[in-house]
């Protein structure tokens, strides 16, 4: 049987990540992890992104004679692009979802790249996850100018032990082959990693490599969605999600006053 779902809701103040590593230390001695790898998506889990995502694939849209509301795009924010577009617009033909992806490209990087920013905490999670044994993969669609920015926004490269990009593959998620080549990268086995995401497409990648899966609530998605996605934790942000990544189901049974008292 797999892992308990969990859901943590109460945010880490600013100074209980490291808190929580002295717990991690105290409790279990420096090295343990539940866990030997994490594998995280990139946009809408790392970098707050998806609104200009969507702005940028309707604009492109639009630009060839199609309207859809981001109602419906967010249906689809974060499965494979040509996925997307065979659902969101049926009638397009390959040479127009090509083209329709190519606009949307070249629209993000001039219009709304330069105003995504990366969620808080990013690096100092990462830092943990690294100290306590673990190894940390970066599995994206996304590619070139935009993934050598969020790389840039991020500032955890000293943390990241591998990266996989849509540079690096044919097919973006649902497709497993992404989160498989991160894993062969880490050298981790899948059921001994996890692979955090914000969309139900994120999980399904995971899952069909062989992973446990985790989800943040940053990508638009409800909580059911992503539960029945497969995951066994869902938390508002990295931040809160990271005592489940640590801990599993123990995480939500710490108590602030274990950290303190350890810290």
């Amino acid at each position: 049987m797999g892992p308990k779902r969990l859901i943590w809701t109460r945010p880490l103040a600013a100074t209980e990540p490291t808190a929580l590593a002295s717990f991690s230390y105290a409790r279990h001695g420096r090295g343990y992890s539940m866990f030997q790898g994490f594998i995280f998506d990139v946009e809408g889990t790392l970098v707050d992104n998806v609104p200009q995502n969507l702005r940028s694939l309707q604009d492109a849209l639009e630009r060839s004679g199609y309207r859809v509301p981001v109602q419906t795009l967010q249906l689809y924010s974060g499965l494979d692009g040509d996925q997307t577009l065979q659902l969101a617009v049926p009638e397009a033909s390959p040479g127009e979802r090509l083209a329709i992806l190519n606009d949307q490209a070249w629209i993000y990087e001039r219009d709304y790249l330069p105003s995504v920013k990366p969620f808080a905490g990013v690096r100092a999670a990462f830092r943990i996850l690294t100290e306590q044994g673990a190894r940390v993969a970066l599995a994206t669609d996304c590619k070139g100018v935009a993934f050598k920015r969020y790389m840039a926004l991020l500032n955890a490269d000293d943390f990241v032990a591998a990266t996989v990009c849509g540079d690096d593959v044919e097919h973006g998620k649902p497709d497993p082959r992404l989160v498989g080549r991160a894993l062969r990268k880490l050298g981790t086995p899948g059921s001994q990693a996890v692979m955090v995401g914000d969309t139900p497409y994120d999980a399904e990648a995971g899952l069909e490599a062989g992973t446990k899966v985790a989800a943040v609530l940053t990508g638009g998605f409800a909580e059911s969605v992503l539960s029945q996605a497969g995951c066994f934790a869902v938390a508002r942000d990295l931040k809160t999600l990271l005592p489940s990544l640590l801990f599993g189901e123990s995480g939500p049974e710490l108590r602030q006053s274990d950290w303190l008292r350890s810290a």
